[in-house]
């Protein structure tokens, strides 16, 4: 797009004259730094501008009439975070819509396929807000088979593309994908940069879809992450309880907490399902606290430890070897389960207690064992 050096600095004096007073330095800077083509400097001034809170209602404009001139000679992918910025100041998502598909169509080359998938980000996104699902997961897809080609990219595309990835699969109501997604977008960024009420929505969504998840039955990721402690001083402290009552396997917790889970519709919904993971949490926490060679147990005693049934032990069992949890044989006629496994999980300090508990029992042990091989071997040991 080729402008004139006149109409660009009658552009840049009307802006600067409507800008906030502690923005128009900045404004003289963009003129100087265009006419030397110091497109570098041109590029951290223009983000500088485009941070600040002032400037929102003039990023379109500059945008299309300034930065659209020169956007093919700075960096593609602060480019496209600029159009990012600028996009928030359009009308609507239908207009938001054509104006990042254009700035992804101007991206689209071989040397910025990292800024493309930034881009294409943010037009799925868009299309998530006007609920055209398929569309934004098609082109989630696509970012994602060039995100693979990629040995290396910057954080903020790999936030962005877990960012909207959680997003679809939350509007999904796929907890699992949601779950995994979510974390790894906040892997990629520092959470303190969150606003305390983001921090709040994302760990109780989390914690949520943790808890209804069919297939997530460790959150040990979440339990040491420190999005979680937002909850511990809020009014949904009660579900930050919960996920460690599940970790622990602790049912009397669990029934405490019971009106809490009544109250919320999600949980409500699948108290049954609920119900089930308590129970097979109480069975691996049965498990652990036995040591490896006394994990042989009957169904009676494991229909005491996890409050189950007699008549569902087995199932729960076969339930918990099927899903991974536990490995072992049944013995159906002694009614017996061998187990030789559990899975590892995060401990707190009375589970730690019980394991250094269970070291010094075996240290103990084995200097017994130690002392009665020296008595018993004497005449050996003299000879």
């Amino acid at each position: 797009m080729v402008v004139s050096a006149e109409v660009i600095s009658e552009f840049l004096a009307e802006q600067r004259d409507e800008a906030p007073e502690e923005l128009q330095p900045l404004i003289l800077d963009f003129e100087n730094f265009w006419e030397r083509k110091l497109w570098h400097q041109l590029t951290n001034a223009l983000v500088e501008f485009f941070n600040h809170p002032g400037s929102a209602s003039q990023r379109l404009a500059f945008y299309k009439v300034f930065v659209s001139t020169f956007a093919n000679k700075i960096n593609q992918l602060k480019l496209v975070d600029l159009a990012l910025k600028a996009a928030t100041e359009c009308s609507d998502d239908e207009e938001r819509l054509a104006f990042l598909q254009a700035v992804a169509k101007k991206v689209d080359n071989e040397n910025s396929q990292d800024a493309l998938v930034f881009a294409s980000v943010a037009v799925a996104r868009t299309k998530l807000s006007l609920d055209d699902l398929d569309g934004a997961r098609k082109d989630l897809d696509g970012a994602e088979r060039i995100l693979d080609t990629f040995d290396s990219v910057e954080s903020i595309v790999h936030a962005a593309f877990y960012d909207a990835n959680a997003s679809y699969y939350q509007r999904q109501m796929d907890f699992s994908k949601y779950y995994r997604t979510a974390l790894l977008y906040l892997a990629c960024i520092d959470v303190s940069a969150l606003s305390p009420s983001e921090r709040h929505k994302r760990a109780f969504h989390l914690s949520i879809a943790a808890l209804v998840s069919s297939d997530i039955y460790n959150f040990g990721e979440l339990l040491l992450h420190p999005i979680l402690d937002v909850l511990a001083k809020s009014e949904h402290a009660w579900l930050r309880d919960l996920l460690f009552a599940f970790n622990r396997g602790d049912l009397a917790a669990f029934d405490t907490l019971s009106d809490h889970i009544e109250s919320n519709g999600l949980l409500d919904q699948n108290s049954v399902h609920l119900r089930q993971k308590i129970y097979l949490a109480a069975l691996t926490e049965a498990v652990f606290r036995r040591p490896p060679h006394d994990r042989t147990m009957t169904f009676a005693t494991i229909a005491q430890e996890t409050k189950v049934r007699p008549e569902q032990i087995e199932h729960l069992v076969m339930k918990a070897l099927s899903l991974g949890l536990i490995r072992g044989t049944i013995d159906q006629v002694d009614e017996v389960a061998h187990i030789t496994w559990v899975q590892p999980k995060v401990l707190d300090m009375k589970q730690i207690a019980a394991m250094r508990q269970r070291l010094l029992d075996w240290d103990s042990s084995v200097n017994q064992l130690g002392n009665w091989i020296e008595a018993a071997g004497k005449d050996v040991w003299a000879a």
